[in-house]
């Protein structure tokens, strides 16, 4: 599954072929991704290649071939403020998002954002409400969190996106969680067991693996569900 910025820019460099005939410049993608230098863009382009989704032509300048698309890819997003946002929603371990309908929905409070990244202060107060299905929530008491950061791109949680956490304060080892660490900071971070320590692991290799005693981690809930919105 590609992150949101390989998406962009495949789709990015495959519109651009077929107006043009010819890729676009490292500068254009730059600009059109909105990064601030071309070294993400390479970076991003050699994640792509890795997957098979973009090949370079040797010997020749701005020469880059798209392979393949993402199945799930459409050329074209809908016109911007025309029509009603479109919820995809994934449980984990799911393939990649699919609308789902709105029926047999449950209303949950949205109680602020959670830090995929930094840690931030503690969420305590309701501050939305939103319908969610009653496909991937199950039992027990769920609540939603807004994502705020990067550093769980590569488990397909993007910043924006809004998790569905089921409360609980008992977690295995591998699990997504909303960590409470010394008490005072929420974040969401895989959790792994190190003997009588706790890590908490991102899901991106730009951010370190934190550890902690068993006393300094309190779990809050664990990730059953991710809700994207497109416009």
């Amino acid at each position: 599954m590609l992150t949101r910025k390989q998406h962009e820019l495949l789709m990015f460099i495959h519109e651009r072929i077929k107006e043009t005939g010819v890729s676009p410049s490292f500068d254009e993608m730059k600009d059109a991704l909105d990064l601030a230098s071309k070294s993400g863009i390479h970076r991003l382009i050699t994640a792509l290649e890795e997957r098979g989704f973009l090949r370079r032509l040797p010997h020749r300048a701005r020469a880059l071939e798209v392979v393949k698309l993402p199945q799930q890819a459409t050329t074209s997003a809908p016109p911007k403020g025309r029509g009603p946002a479109r919820l995809s929603v994934v449980a984990p371990g799911d393939p990649p998002l699919a609308p789902v309908a709105a029926n047999d929905t449950r209303e949950l409070s949205v109680l602020g954002r959670i830090a995929a990244g930094t840690p931030i202060e503690a969420i305590q107060q309701e501050r939305d409400r939103m319908h969610v299905p009653e496909a991937i929530l199950g039992s027990g008491e769920h609540f939603v969190l807004e994502v705020q950061g990067d550093s769980m791109i590569n488990a397909g949680i993007l910043d924006g996106d809004k998790v569905v956490i089921r409360r609980t304060d008992s977690a295995n080892s591998g699990d997504i969680v909303v960590a409470l660490v010394m008490g005072e900071e929420a974040t969401l971070k895989r959790l792994r067991r190190r003997g009588a320590s706790i890590a908490l692991e991102a899901a991106n290799p730009a951010y370190e693996t934190r550890i902690f005693g068993p006393d300094q981690v309190e779990v809050q809930g664990k990730l059953v569900g991710l809700i994207r919105a497109y416009h």
